[in-house]
């Protein structure tokens, strides 16, 4: 087995043909992190973690655990465990036996690997489907049942490739919390690809947005919501609105609409005559801009009741020469608020912002 300790890819480079598919991407997990690379279909984070599983091999690039370049090991002796989307369970074998699999080809006697499998399934809370075959449970059953057979090896590292996909959403909830209890409680890395922010940011120390085969952000959940880096992972984290501002560089700030005379700083590494901002739904208010403040009029093209929040997107009018992505402004007020002053579809509204709400993007 592999050593314990940090994951690092380092100049990583995946190459099918003329095709690339992970472009010379480096990242450091620290040891016992649960990571989530998160991105659109295609980005390349599927790859990425097969590429560390072993599964496919890299066409530049080196990827290590603790201090050992695994490049050339066999999937078998990495010290990683993979669990696959579709669980890949045995349908003539019973739960015990699914479980018990790999120390089977290992040689592990018959005694000693259907002990360590009921320890295992006591784990996942399991241990009363034991004698069940896969077709006798539930989608949530055979994943813990697929969880149970990745742990029974102790991975320094398990691999988890959309493990919540095919769950409905209440079930996909309770998975997460049984995947993050068993992520802390084991003690070792998760490295869980998956396409929904979501659950990336309720399951994540570490989260690596990817885009076109590079990472756009790797950080906390909290950093990549309230600090994107670039326009990409604030449109695909969601909960932005992105703002393409013309720069003022005489003056050294970004232009804004509304009453803002000093408008915003603009930041040394910005070098353009147009620069994109970000502004939270949730920070902007349905009220006239005041002095200070940044805004513009508008029209509700809708209203979404989602309970606690109602979304409300505008249509934007009065921006001067700045423009909003999609041409439409969203703005998320809770509930009460909402109902205790509403708006309909082609009423006439005002929209603000605080200037501290401001996100500079880098592009």
């Amino acid at each position: 087995m592999a050593e314990k300790g940090d994951i690092e890819l380092a100049a990583v480079l995946k190459r099918y043909g003329g095709t690339v598919a992970v472009d010379t991407i480096s990242l450091k997990i620290p040891a016992g992190t649960y990571c989530c690379l998160l991105g659109p279909s295609g980005c390349g984070k599927s790859t990425t973690l097969r590429m560390i599983a072993g599964h496919e091999d890299i066409s530049d690039g080196d990827i290590m655990i603790g201090n050992e370049v695994i490049n050339d090991l066999p999937p078998a002796r990495r010290g990683t465990a993979m669990m696959f989307q579709n669980y890949a369970l045995f349908p003539h074998l019973d739960c015990t036996d699914n479980v018990a699999f790999s120390l089977k080809m290992k040689g592990v006697a018959k005694a000693e690997r259907r002990q360590r499998a009921v320890e295992m399934l006591r784990l996942v809370h399991m241990q009363d489907y034991a004698a069940r075959l896969p077709a006798q449970l539930s989608g949530g059953q055979q994943q813990r049942i697929a969880l149970a057979r990745a742990l029974i090896t102790n991975p320094s590292v398990l691999l988890l490739d959309e493990p919540l996909s095919a769950l409905d959403p209440f079930l996909r909830a309770r998975m997460r919390e049984e995947l993050k209890r068993l992520q802390k409680e084991l003690g070792i890395s998760f490295i869980h690809v998956t396409h929904s922010q979501e659950e990336a940011m309720a399951l994540a120390d570490l989260v690596v947005v990817m885009n076109r085969g590079k990472i756009e952000q790797a950080a906390t959940a909290r950093e990549v919501f309230n600090q994107p880096r670039t326009a990409f992972v604030a449109r695909f984290i969601g909960g932005h609105n992105i703002i393409d501002c013309t720069v003022d560089a005489a003056a050294g700030t970004i232009r804004l609409p509304g009453h803002l005379p000093g408008a915003v700083p603009l930041p040394a590494r910005i070098d353009g005559a147009r620069q994109p901002v970000s502004v939270r739904a949730d920070r902007a208010r349905l009220t006239p801009p005041a002095p200070g403040q940044a805004g513009f009029a508008g029209t509700v093209r809708a209203v979404e009741y989602l309970g606690s929040i109602v979304h409300v997107g505008i249509g934007a009018e009065g921006l001067g020469d700045c423009t909003i992505d999609d041409g439409e402004f969203a703005v998320t007020v809770d509930e009460r608020s909402f109902f205790a002053s509403p708006v309909a579809v082609g009423d006439r509204v005002s929209v603000s912002w605080a200037p501290e709400e401001v996100h500079v993007l880098e592009g």
